[in-house]
């Protein structure tokens, strides 16, 4: 698992409109990088909703928010547009969770990424990370004390 100091690992994955997003493009500008398992599922609906409601104080702070899951374009691009996520929504659903098994949190067991967040600095390095088991939810706080220590 990709651990705090550890160079991020690149990745180039298509948003819900089939765009590339680079990680290595967006050196220079903080990222926060989240993994959910699946587009429409009660907990990572939540989790998202509070990022959503919550994404000013992204902003404030400069950084990016790119969330990766498994799933289809089509699928994240009807969920973003159900829950009216301006962020990032990126596929990793081929090579099926490539990103999500450099990142160390494919459950191959079953073919999905666990609940890891990860904010990476402006010099591509990770500063915070927090995984969590597929039913818990992360709290909002990780986030905003990651984002203060910016």
């Amino acid at each position: 698992m990709v651990q705090v100091g550890d160079l991020a690992p690149d990745f180039t994955l298509n948003d819900t409109h089939g765009s590339p997003v680079s990680l290595s493009e967006l050196r220079g500008t903080p990222v926060v990088v989240v993994f959910v398992p699946f587009a429409f599922s009660g907990t990572c609906t939540g989790e998202l909703c509070e990022l959503r409601d919550n994404i000013t104080v992204f902003d404030e702070a400069g950084v990016r928010l790119l969330v990766i899951s498994c799933d289809s374009m089509f699928a994240l691009r009807a969920w973003a547009e159900q829950e009216h996520y301006a962020f990032d929504l990126l596929t990793d659903f081929w090579p099926h969770g490539a990103v999500a098994r450099e990142y160390g949190v494919f459950a191959e067991d079953s073919g999905l990424a666990v609940r890891g967040s990860f904010l990476i600095g402006a010099d591509g390095i990770v500063r915070w990370s927090v995984v969590n088991p597929r039913g818990q939810a992360r709290d909002l706080s990780g986030y905003l004390e990651a984002l203060a220590s910016l």
